[in-house]
């Protein structure tokens, strides 16, 4: 368009005299425009018109050197190239930063740790807003550095020296979640620090991977067990007690056990208490007073936070309780089918058992759906049984995407309402005197 407007002008500008050039310019074949001063070309297309209708000057006013600059010359290339070199820049720090968490997204520490977690770091403050979006690895995203969970700053890592000769050593899997880290992990190391004042409450985690994001993040440093353990040594504890906050004897507590025969010739005496459900039992059948203690203490608060004033109530009003674990593949499995045991022992009708890897097969979302809905309840309420809310309540639990235990609820189409409470059982003050009962015990 733009050459042929440049045309135009500059025959309505300069006609040529005579008509013979406007014939030229309005039906000219191209056979004559290349012949030159030969020819008809010399009457109508000759040296005088050729300058003003298509010659050397209009060539390049039109079609010529200057409109390929404008339109589609040197400038024009080197923007898109310059478009696409950003695009690639942004691309290669996010991986960059990507590569970097992955290194850290592991259970093993070793002597580089530290220096990964501050580089991790560094490569995440040194992206724009634009390509941190970009980050995406094994486990790295956005989130890793990104999402707000709370103020880590009101945790308290406790990892200090000057332990005395008796030590409570608080064991815990170990969130993320700043907030749940406080509110339910902290909770029952204050409360165990408060009934124990004559003993030093110290803090590990088990999970190396949720450490190291704690520490690369926030900038907090938690033990894990050979770390606190070896602190344990060299601040010369003699008594040592170990509170596993696990929920039961699985694979984490069987770690933790490993950790500490390792080490229990280091001190004068060593004792483990009861992780939260205490002992598993044979079958699923079999419960205990811990299982009823947290049952009851569970749906209390469950109850109480759904506004209603009895669990009796809420099952008139047609409501249900769906109480998410995590599951395992362990033989401690059987004890959630042990918890529905318990609730049905108290006479809890309207409460169920979940858990997120679905194992036993009947904590399955699937089969928790279907007996649910069997039940007859059109309200459904969903909470964890975990100690920690963390990253399973928030997004396996509660979270937007369609695989979460709260749209696949409602994506079945057979309830009216469904809803999820997000909180920890460590949050709740029935749980935290448990665990105090469990030292007590190891103690006496």
């Amino acid at each position: 368009m733009a050459c042929a407007l440049a045309l135009a002008g500059c025959s309505q500008e300069a006609p040529a005299p005579g008509g013979a050039a406007g014939q030229a310019e309005e039906g000219g074949s191209p056979s004559q425009e290349k012949q030159g001063p030969e020819g008809a070309s010399q009457e109508g297309e000759g040296k005088n018109s050729q300058p003003e209708g298509e010659g050397k000057n209009s060539q390049l006013e039109g079609e010529g050197k200057d409109s390929q600059l404008e339109g589609e010359g040197k400038d024009s290339q080197p923007e898109g190239e310059a478009e696409a070199s950003q695009e690639d820049g942004d691309k290669a720090a996010a991986d960059e930063a990507a590569a970097r968490i992955d290194a850290i997204y592991v259970q093993e520490r070793t002597e580089t740790t530290d220096g990964q977690c501050t580089e991790a770091k560094e490569a995440w403050d040194a992206l724009t807003d634009a390509q941190k979006e970009l980050v995406e690895g094994e486990n790295a995203s956005p989130d890793y550095f990104g999402l707000d969970t709370g103020d880590a700053s009101q945790d308290d890592p406790r990892n200090q020296d000057g332990i005395g000769e008796n030590e409570i050593l608080a064991v815990s899997f170990g969130t993320s979640y700043n907030s749940s880290r406080v509110e339910d992990i902290k909770s029952i190391e204050d409360a165990l620090q408060e009934a124990n004042p004559g003993w030093s409450v110290r803090r590990a985690f088990t999970s190396q991977i949720i450490i190291n994001h704690v520490q690369a993040r926030d900038g907090e440093f938690i033990d894990n067990m050979d770390q606190a353990l070896e602190r344990a040594v060299s601040n010369g504890v003699k008594n040592l007690v170990v509170q596993p906050t696990h929920l039961m004897h699985g694979a984490e507590y069987d770690e933790l056990m490993e950790s500490v025969e390792a080490y229990r010739e280091k001190f004068e005496t060593v004792k483990v208490a009861e992780p939260l459900l205490g002992e598993v039992g044979a079958d699923a059948a079999v419960v205990n007073g811990d299982k009823e203690a947290v049952a009851k203490a569970l749906t209390e608060a469950a109850v109480k936070d759904a506004a209603y004033g009895s669990l009796e109530a809420a099952k008139e009003d047609g409501a249900a309780f769906v109480f998410l674990g995590h599951g395992t593949s362990h033989t401690a499995k059987v004890s959630y089918s042990q918890m529905q045991s318990q609730m049905g022992t108290l006479g809890y009708g309207n409460v169920f058992i979940g858990t997120v890897e679905g194992e036993p097969e009947e904590t399955s979302c699937e089969a928790v759906i279907e007996a649910v809905a069997q039940a007859g309840y059109k309200k459904v309420i969903l909470r964890p049984l975990m100690v920690v809310a963390g990253d399973h309540a928030n997004n396996d639990m509660a979270g937007a995407e369609e695989d979460s235990w709260l749209s696949m609820f409602r994506a079945s189409g057979k309830f009216e309402s469904v809803g999820a409470q997000v909180a920890g059982l460590g949050s709740i003050e029935a749980i935290q005197n448990l665990y105090v009962e469990h030292t007590a015990d190891a103690m006496d």
